[in-house]
């Protein structure tokens, strides 16, 4: 048997044992390179470089994968909230869970699989009832009563962890002016409110595109609807 050398020993890389939390990771980065559908039990552990029924050991199927990345996502979304530089909620709630709300939704774009994922999900959580206790506290500290902070809650929705579901999905598909003005006249006479409402914004979008919406700036412009409607609420004692 011929002996190792020193130099075979410097180029041998040490086998990072597997792991529920290595495998997790893996997943959420493969859903972030190639989306959440590429995620299957076989795949994975091709991206592991082991074999599938290996990780049985770590996950009981692909459904607990699932579950598994959304605990990893809102591991990140919670690290990312302590985190956070604001005023406490005592002094400007409003402010207070708007940065969080805002560093909870920058987790949620690197992980753009994830809105869609925690939408499937029937069980809360115990990540998510953990960051739920901790928007309700804040909002407490802020001056809500229970009843207040409960019905905030059923209004921010989702929007409290950095996503909403909205009316449409546009795929990033860029549409040329005259495509848009060409459909927008066969639609004019059967909805003649939505294409109005598009012939003004692809007025103030000289690139002409359908894909128009700033999708960050639409959703803070609905949260601090919200946050000022609550504040209206909170302050006349409702």
């Amino acid at each position: 048997m011929t002996p190792r050398t020193g130099a075979d020993e410097l180029t041998e890389q040490p086998r990072v044992p597997l792991s529920r939390r290595r495998v997790l990771r893996a997943a959420a980065g493969l859903a972030d390179r190639d989306g959440l559908d590429s995620l299957t039990m076989r795949r994975l552990a091709q991206e592991l470089g082991v074999e599938a029924m290996s990780l049985y050991h770590h996950v009981a199927n692909k459904e607990a994968v699932f579950d598994g990345v959304v605990e990893v996502v809102l591991g990140e979304i919670m690290a990312a909230v302590d985190e956070v530089e604001a005023p406490s909620p005592e002094e400007d709630w409003q402010a207070a869970l708007r940065a969080r709300i805002l560093a909870a939704r920058q987790v949620l774009l690197r992980h753009r699989w994830a809105p869609r994922l925690l939408g499937t999900r029937t069980d809360a959580s115990p990540e998510v009832i953990g960051y739920l206790d901790h928007v309700v506290a804040l909002l407490r500290a802020g001056g809500f009563s229970y009843e207040l902070a409960h019905r905030a809650l059923h209004v921010l929705g989702s929007r409290a962890l950095g996503f909403t579901q909205e009316l449409f999905q546009p795929d990033g598909a860029q549409t040329a002016n005259d495509a848009a003005a060409a459909m927008m006249e066969q639609m004019a006479e059967r909805y003649p409110s939505i294409v109005g409402m598009l012939a003004d914004a692809l007025h103030d979008d000289p690139g002409g595109t359908l894909s128009f919406c700033d999708d960050q700036f639409e959703f803070e412009f609905a949260l601090d609807l919200i946050l000022e409607g609550l504040e209206r609420r909170r302050a006349a004692g409702s």
